[in-house]
């Protein structure tokens, strides 16, 4: 039996508290390796879309794109649901909402500022690492061990247009906090950061 979608957010606790870098980490690694599980891409990604609705509040968009994919709901909670066709898909909860011992990023808080941006000469330590975009997209980009974590996403929003402030890059599946001088990440030649691009609105 189809149940309409609950109002109220599942509460649950994390084994290892969580900080709201990592919570997002876990969440963009499940969504992007979700469709390569049983089920339909489509369906996912209306479930993905319905989660994020549901966590802003708009529950009556939720409601509407579990209805639009034809998603049943037994439980009304997306932890268990299922397609027309009578497939299971399970969205883990910390895809629905925050752990109630969620550690807040202290270090992201204070708002991105542009800077100045130290023109790269020949003759600095400069060094290339790469940045990977969703879908194995990659570029490469020339840094300055001195830079913040903030200047390299001012010189990748130069060279590849994503605005730095819809930037959140990972490392070692760690969120890279904006203030920090990339050498304090140990980052060397040929190094990989992923990069998520969210809206500036998220």
């Amino acid at each position: 039996k189809n149940q309409t979608l609950r109002k109220e957010h599942p509460k649950w606790r994390s084994d290892v508290p969580l900080t709201e870098g990592q919570l997002r980490s876990k969440r963009d690694e499940f969504w992007e390796t979700a469709p390569a599980f049983d089920g339909r891409k489509e369906i996912w990604d209306a479930l993905k879309a319905a989660a994020g609705a549901l966590e802003s509040g708009d529950n009556a968009l939720a409601q509407a794109i579990i209805d639009g994919a034809n998603i049943s709901l037994p439980q009304g909670t997306m932890l268990d649901c299922y397609d027309e066709l009578g497939a299971l898909y399970q969205v883990p909860v910390y895809c629905l909402s925050p752990p109630v011992n969620l550690i807040r990023d202290a270090t992201n808080t204070q708002p991105i500022v542009k800077e100045e941006l130290t023109q790269i000469q020949d003759g600095d330590k400069s060094f290339g690492i790469k940045i990977r975009f969703s879908g194995e997209k990659e570029v490469r980009l020339k840094i300055l061990p001195t830079d913040t974590v903030a200047n390299g996403k001012q010189r990748l929003e130069l060279q590849a247009s994503p605005s730095l402030f819809e930037q959140r890059w990972f490392f070692s599946g760690k969120m890279m906090s904006d203030n920090v001088r990339l050498q304090q990440y140990k980052l060397e030649k040929g190094y990989v950061v992923q990069c998520i691009v969210r809206s500036s609105d998220d």
